[in-house]
């Protein structure tokens, strides 16, 4: 649906940093290292790291605080013959975390029960539910996954128990350390470890490695690269450092897994090697976040763990029957609520909303599509009796935990990070919270932060665009938060045809630049912009490669007539070096 606001949007270059003088002077193109200097790379052997991940910019588990001490209790375990309750999470990051955790544990003798939450019924996190749970299947000491790092209730009940706990988590963690527990969180303000942005699946790698190291267990590390990377994309950690290696050799695993499940899911999802953090963001993730989202998670735990090639192909077909039911659910989220949020004029800083009809499983994909759109952090709540479960997505510019935590003794239950907040609400309070919200946040953000700022790098016509640049371009892959896809202004373009549209709502056409140079354009939900790309126009996208064409294609972000930004007046600064200027 077109959002009937009209939003102001802005393009605006990317600055260059100073650190690309000192690349270009180490022997790098102008364009590329401009491009790594954008992304944090200062000299050239951070350069070299950058564009040439391997297993040695891993960083050592006994890095990471509480990780000997974790080994330690795991080892006394064993040899007490005790089972390990796993407490993972219901999405990609939980499940994989859970897996890699799992499939070592019982590689090395010890028995594990993995207890995953409905969120459906339980919500997000580890709770005291989960703790009699653990007691009732003979476990003596509990392991989380991707969660447990504010859930002192949950702690202090095990300990009342008889049960020990050790953390593995990578969400903010509360102001004092968890009592009672082993708490693994390169977050913490008193570990040392040089990279704290790892996922809830890489902080489990890190334990892994290091329980399969101290048992002397033989283990692939790229068998748990593959799994690990699956979390690390999906949840929206930054692919710089060690997730980037993390989630490149991860994708390279990948392409050649021996797991059938994998397999499977790959085959239902069309992706085919080489695989990149695009397939797993938009093709894989979804399908393993489906169970979770419309009925248990184990399904895709089970996936990434059979060996029984027919099951994994049934597993993979539930997943993508539920991939699609939470299409559907998600669609009708978005529609009501931008149906709501229209009504309001002027468009509050932050949109609330909630409904008994909504599907709790799709509140929070719903809510980063609107924020996303509407470039307004979003908080939808699904609401069930007296109780509203909910989640949010912010902007860029915006850190929707720290904001959120401003109110966090009224809430049942809250968790996240910067980007990303789960949460539990009485029905009652969700009008006076949305208004405090509203206020606050009209109160102390910048009104030049709900501006939507687009952004791009390079600049050049329709004559540069080809396959050489394409695979210029994917010496940076895989792309992610922290090192987006480099977006391309081009123009002036014409259409040399009409639009073709397909699928739900998505548009192809084919262009030509002002020397007759041809570029396709590709256009996901574009069709109600179809007029827009008409008479002479420029562009802002980024540049692919059709898999069935093999033809570069820009996949549009956005679209301007030309006549109101043509000439040098136009642009904003010097015009970008092209990327031909590396001779």
């Amino acid at each position: 649906m077109t959002f009937p606001l009209q939003l102001v949007r802005r393009w605006s270059r990317v600055p260059i940093p100073e650190a690309e003088t000192v690349l270009e002077t180490a022997g790098f193109p102008p364009w590329l290292a401009a491009l790594l200097a954008r992304r944090g790379v200062a000299d050239a052997a951070a350069a070299d790291a950058f564009l040439k991940p391997n297993s040695e910019h891993l960083h050592s588990p006994a890095d990471l605080q509480g990780v000997e001490e974790a080994v330690e209790r795991i080892a006394a375990a064993r040899q007490r013959d005790e089972r390990i309750a796993i407490v993972g999470d219901y999405d990609v990051d939980g499940i994989s975390a859970a897996a890699l955790l799992s499939a070592v544990l019982r590689a090395v003798g010890l028995e594990v029960e993995v207890i995953l939450p409905n969120r459906l019924d339980e919500g997000y996190g580890f709770q005291v539910l989960h703790v009699d749970r653990a007691r009732d299947a003979g476990c003596s000491l509990i392991l989380t996954a991707d969660c447990g790092t504010t859930a002192a209730e949950a702690v202090e009940e095990a300990r009342n128990k008889g049960l020990d706990v050790i953390i593995t988590d990578h969400h903010l963690p509360a102001a004092e350390p968890l009592r009672g527990a082993i708490e693994i969180n390169p977050k913490r303000q008193s570990t040392s470890y040089p990279f704290p942005d790892l996922a809830g699946a890489g902080v489990a790698l890190k334990l892994a490695v290091a329980v399969a190291e101290h048992f002397g267990r033989s283990i692939e590390v790229g068998t748990l690269l593959r799994v690990a990377c699956l979390g690390t994309i999906c949840d929206l950690v930054p692919l710089i450092g060690e997730n980037r290696t993390i989630a490149s050799l991860g994708l390279d695993e990948l392409a050649r897994t021996r797991s059938v499940g994998l397999q499977e899911l790959m085959r239902k999802a069309d992706v085919r090697a080489p695989v990149t953090a695009s397939d797993v963001g938009y093709r894989l993730g979804p399908r393993l976040n489906a169970a979770g989202r419309m009925s248990r998670p184990d399904e895709a735990l089970e996936l990434l763990m059979t060996r029984d090639r027919v099951r994994a192909a049934a597993l993979a077909q539930q997943l993508d029957d539920w991939n699609r039911s939470r299409q559907e659910a998600e669609t009708r989220v978005v529609e009501a609520a931008l149906d709501a949020f229209a009504a309001r004029d002027p468009l509050p800083p932050v949109l609330v909303a909630w409904s008994d009809s909504w599907h709790p499983g799709v509140v929070g994909i719903a809510a980063g599509r609107i924020a996303r759109k509407v470039h307004r952090p979003t908080v939808l709540f699904s609401v069930d009796g007296d109780w509203a479960t909910g989640s949010g997505r912010s902007i860029a510019e915006i850190h929707l935990h720290e904001f959120l935590s401003g109110w966090k003794e009224e809430y049942e239950r809250f968790g996240g990070h910067a980007q990303a907040i789960g949460m539990k609400v009485a029905v009652q309070d969700l009008g006076r919270l949305r208004k405090a919200w509203e206020q606050g946040a009209a109160a102390n953000w910048d009104r030049d932060s709900l501006t939507k700022t687009l952004t791009y790098e390079l600049e050049m016509p329709a004559s540069e665009l080809d396959n050489e640049l394409v695979a210029k371009l994917r010496t940076l892959e895989p792309f992610g938060m922290g090192n987006p896809q480099p977006v391309l202004r081009v123009g002036p373009l014409r259409s040399s045809g009409k639009p073709r549209f397909f699928g739900k709502g998505h548009l192809g056409l084919a262009a030509q630049g002002e020397d007759g140079s041809p570029i396709d354009l590709l256009g996901w939900g574009w069709q109600d912009r179809a007029k827009e790309l008409e008479d002479s126009f420029e562009v802002l996208g980024c540049l692919e490669q059709d898999r069935y064409t093999q033809r570069p294609v820009l996949r549009l972000v956005d679209v301007r007539a030309w006549e109101l930004s043509s000439g040098s007046s136009a642009h904003e600064g010097p015009v970008p070096r092209r990327m031909t200027e590396d001779g």
